[in-house]
């Protein structure tokens, strides 16, 4: 590499001259001088001194660097490449088509069918005149054995022989008809389907239906293999049966109950899912409320209806039965969104429906038909907003057993709760009208109230009631304001108590069946709140979802278990184990709210519904609380 030194300074040269010994002997003064440095590589340093004019500068730019290094990542202003260019809109194209679907099609042709048509095709198609010239020759040559009178028509061979065959398989056809609609609308044959259908749902749906009732689950038994002999087959058997009997002999009964302690501590509590109540019928049908039987447990009632005024359509009413998961054994549709029903205990054929137009009716599930047996339409006091909740409830009057009375009750978004009475009509009185209540924030404040309520509505909307396990004379009711009025049924005029604690509407209050002085609430505010009843304030706020809390329900076991529906998933709470978060939490799919839940009378199940019109069957599986008796 050539190097161009044109700006370096040298000293000129000088001429020696020979020195003398004079010379040598004088003494020289040499001074050491620091040359000009020669740059051959300049790089300037990255580094700057704190004390620096520049500091300052610097560490501000190393801040503007640092800030977009940490927003690079997703984000649309950098992008990976040699040059930074505008990237184009992405753009979807997607097509639409129907489905294709694939039949396998076959005809079975006899030989003489193949010699007939093969026939057909060799004859060339000839005029009109062409065969009327045929048939005149043909008919111009008498018969030896017959006299011939030209003015006789004459017929053609084929038409002779195929008019009769068309006739009698035309007449044999309309016969097997006739006899195949008179068997498929027999009573017997219905009777033998319906015994078939059940035996169909036994064996398809034997596992889940076994595991609802806690029972053991029967296996198929083992399939044996082509290729092993039958000796071998049953060798290994007594093999199998054999190592069974030794493991059993040596398992105590306590030794059980300590391993299902032992399972139940290490697996974590879950839902295993059994089966879904669904059917075309009920697709896109909201599940509104679920009832049981009374007298029948295995019979469930499901109303479908829609709780948003801009969604309205007619409703349904089904009894669903555990001997056949598929298919509804009543169905009585509704002209309107069914948002309420209940089976009756004292006439356990009665089902009371109440809908979203305020009317109310009652079916008899022995019918099979869907008439309505009673209904509201003709009562001066029926209700004009939607009946959100309908109850039978059993007197206080004395008797006991089968000789209680019951009534029925209904809370409507009118502001009232109403006592019908089944007589020859339906009619019904006032058990409570709900009053509007002013909010306590209000009277904190000292503000005026206003000189007149009638502007909008004196009563507040009910959303919801529950009357007192023990005492049927005290019942809840909660309002679409946000309040919880204790109230009684002999008293009308004023309420007992009022619970405020909620900021929305109150979907639904439940009392505890074991410690009847508590009661639960949930609401539109994402919130469940525990009460004592001789408290106003709450005992406890649970908190675990930003979603509406459309329903709750008190597990028959234990004191401390209860299922929620959220809108975005169902949730078990176990107040023993924790008062912060679920223990169980089984998300929605997408698109699918739950609405409702329902626990089994007399096995660990849980029953919910969601928007979609499906209800789902849940096992709960190793909650150690459902075997607690302690309240």
């Amino acid at each position: 590499t050539s190097c161009d030194f044109a700006d370096v300074q040298v000293r000129p040269e000088e001429v020696r001259e020979e020195l003398t010994k004079e010379d040598l002997e004088r003494s020289v003064d040499l001074y050491l001088t620091e040359t000009e440095t020669i740059w051959m590589l300049d790089m300037p340093s990255v580094v700057v001194s704190v004390e620096s004019e520049e500091a300052g500068r610097i560490l501000e730019r190393n801040k503007i660097y640092a800030d977009i290094c940490k927003t690079r990542p997703g984000n649309d202003r950098f992008v990976e490449k040699m040059m930074q260019t505008i990237n184009g809109p992405p753009k979807n194209k997607e097509v639409q088509c129907d489905q294709i679907s694939m039949e396998d099609k076959g005809v079975t042709v006899t030989s003489w069918d193949l010699y007939d048509s093969f026939n057909v095709s060799e004859i060339k198609p000839t005029s009109k005149a062409e065969g009327a010239r045929a048939t005149t020759r043909k008919s111009s040559k008498p018969h030896p054995t017959t006299e011939h009178h030209p003015t006789t028509p004459v017929c053609s061979d084929t038409d002779s022989t195929t008019s009769p065959t068309r006739v009698l398989e035309s007449a044999v056809h309309e016969e097997e008809e006739r006899h195949s609609r008179a068997i498929l609308t027999s009573e017997n044959f219905q009777r033998d389907l319906f015994f078939m259908e059940r035996i169909l749902m036994e064996n398809i749906f034997q596992p889940k239906l076994a595991a609802y009732r806690q029972f053991p689950v029967l296996t198929d038994p083992d399939v044996t293999s082509d290729t092993g002999t039958e000796a071998e087959q049953t060798e290994q058997g007594k093999e199998k049966k054999d190592k069974e009997e030794q493991e059993e002999a040596f398992i105590t009964p306590s030794i059980l109950s300590d391993l299902n302690k032992s399972l139940e501590e290490v697996l974590p509590p879950r839902l295993e899912r059994l089966w879904s109540y669904t059917c075309d019928l009920t697709d896109g049908h909201g599940v509104s409320s679920m009832a049981w039987s009374k007298a029948n447990p295995d019979l469930l009632a499901v109303g479908y209806g829609a709780f948003d005024f801009k969604e309205q359509k007619k409703g349904l009413a089904c009894c669903w039965s555990l001997k056949n998961p598929m298919w509804p054994e009543r169905i009585f549709r509704c002209e309107h969104s069914v948002t309420a029903l209940d089976f009756s205990k004292a006439s356990p054929n009665l089902l009371a429906v109440g809908m979203y137009n305020g009317s109310l009716a009652i079916y008899d599930v022995r019918s099979p038909n869907d008439a309505v047996l009673m209904d509201s339409g003709q009562s001066p006091n029926r209700h004009t907003g939607p009946v959100w909740q309908l109850r039978w409830v059993e007197e206080d009057g004395g008797a006991t057993g089968e000789g209680k009375a019951e009534r029925l009750i209904c809370i409507s978004a009118d502001g009232r709760i109403t006592l019908w009475f089944i007589q020859k009509r339906l009619d019904c009185t006032d058990l409570m009208k709900i009053k509007r209540t002013e909010r306590e924030e209000k009277k904190l404040l000292g503000m005026k109230e206003r000189k007149s309520e009638a502007l909008i509505s004196q009563q507040a909307a009910g959303m919801c009631f529950d009357f007192h396990p023990t005492d049927t004379n005290y019942f809840l009711a909660g309002t679409e304001e946000g309040y919880i009025h204790k109230c009684s049924c002999s008293s009308t005029e004023q309420f007992l108590e009022t619970y405020r604690g909620h900021k929305g509407p109150v979907y639904k209050v439940a009392w505890n069946p074991f410690s009847t002085d508590m009661f639960l609430s949930c609401s539109a505010d994402w919130s469940i709140i525990l009460w004592h009843q001789d408290s106003q304030t709450p005992m406890l706020t649970l908190n675990s979802t930003t979603t509406v809390v459309h329903d709750i329900a008190w597990c028959p076991k234990s004191v401390f278990v209860f299922a929620a529906a959220n809108e975005s998933r169902v949730e078990i709470w176990d107040l023993g184990a924790s008062i912060l978060n679920p223990v169980i939490s089984c998300p929605a799919s997408p698109g699918e709210k739950f609405t409702s839940v329902l626990f089994a009378t007399n096995t660990d199940c849980l029953l919910v519904g969601d928007s979609k019109g499906e209800v789902r069957v849940f096992e709960m599986q190793n909650l150690a609380a459902l075997n607690s008796d302690k309240v």
